[in-house]
């Protein structure tokens, strides 16, 4: 899982590419304020609402994430739409869940005026990402967004639990959130989202963005992060439920060895001892420095040694 990033893309798109990008349906930085002034749009911080208004960036985000033109993919959080129209041009079927309720009505008709010959293959989830279990129409092969920087793991995480036909996912997120997704074992930054990334597909940074393609501009650096699904499950015997409580406990008091910091989940230090010596894993150990499959094996020891 590499962290290392491309250069950035430059934040400003050149008169020349922004007439183009009419022509093409494309949104560029004055459609995006005209449009939101139509609907009297003003970006929250609650729901961390940073809208694209760079053609050049979405393109690059389409092209970073592979997307083929037989795939269907799953974009959450679209806004206005720009990343939107970019996966239509190059996708079979683009499926958008949006939370917010003038975003989701005028996305339809966005579509509509800008991509008409598109439109058939576009639909929209009126919802809270965290809440839909089903998406209409085919199923996902592919996951990008944009996704807002307070909820990005939990959503990345709901996503890909409930959608296993998503192979390819190619997220944008605040770059301290990349930075921890693709982290390996031993970095510092290595934490609870690492290892549940990880227990679904193979992580990596994918490049980093600039602040300037967004309005308005956030305070913080973005980057892309890249997950190709495992082609097989990782082999345990324990559910992903139960790895899962391992990891939690075992971060919950990172400073302290594994013997002390699942003493609560195995019910006593001496227990989670046993339980880490039956996983071949030190007692004396971090959570920050255990793979995936480390905490699978300790999570099936606990049943073992019960």
């Amino acid at each position: 899982m590499s962290t290392t990033e491309p250069p950035e893309v430059p934040d400003d798109a050149s008169g020349a590419t922004q007439a183009s990008d009419a022509l093409l349906g494309l949104l560029g930085p004055a459609d995006i304020r005209e449009l939101a002034a139509v609907l009297g749009v003003r970006p929250t911080k609650q729901r961390g609402q940073n809208f694209v208004i760079d053609a050049n960036t979405v393109r690059r985000i389409v092209r970073t994430a592979g997307v083929r033109p037989d795939d269907v993919v799953v974009e959450v959080g679209p806004g206005l739409g720009s990343l939107t129209l970019a996966l239509l041009e190059a996708a079979e079927h683009v499926t958008a869940v949006e939370i917010d309720d003038i975003l989701a009505a005028a996305l339809p008709r966005t579509i509509e005026a800008r991509m008409p010959a598109r439109a058939g293959h576009f639909s929209l989830v009126h919802a809270d990402a965290m809440q839909v279990r089903e998406l209409p129409g085919p199923t996902p092969t592919a996951l990008v967004a944009n996704l807002p920087y307070n909820v990005a793991v939990p959503v990345l995480l709901h996503m890909l639990e409930h959608f296993p036909t998503i192979e390819r996912t190619l997220i944008m997120v605040q770059a301290e959130v990349a930075d921890r997704l693709a982290a390996a074992p031993g970095n510092k930054v290595y934490g609870v989202p690492s290892v549940k990334a990880n227990w679904y597909a193979e992580v990596k940074r994918a490049g980093a963005i600039g602040r300037n393609v967004f309005w308005p501009a956030p305070n913080v650096d973005s980057g892309l992060v890249s997950l190709v699904r495992r082609a097989k499950p990782l082999t345990t015997t324990a559910s992903r439920t139960e790895v899962f409580a391992v990891v939690d406990a075992a971060f919950a008091q990172r400073r302290k060895t594994l013997r002390a910091a699942l003493a609560g989940w195995a019910g006593s230090a001496p227990a989670a001892e046993t339980a880490l010596v039956a996983a071949g894993v030190s007692p004396q150990a971090r959570g920050e420095s255990l793979t995936v499959e480390e905490f699978a094996r300790i999570a099936e020891s606990k049943g073992a040694v019960a």
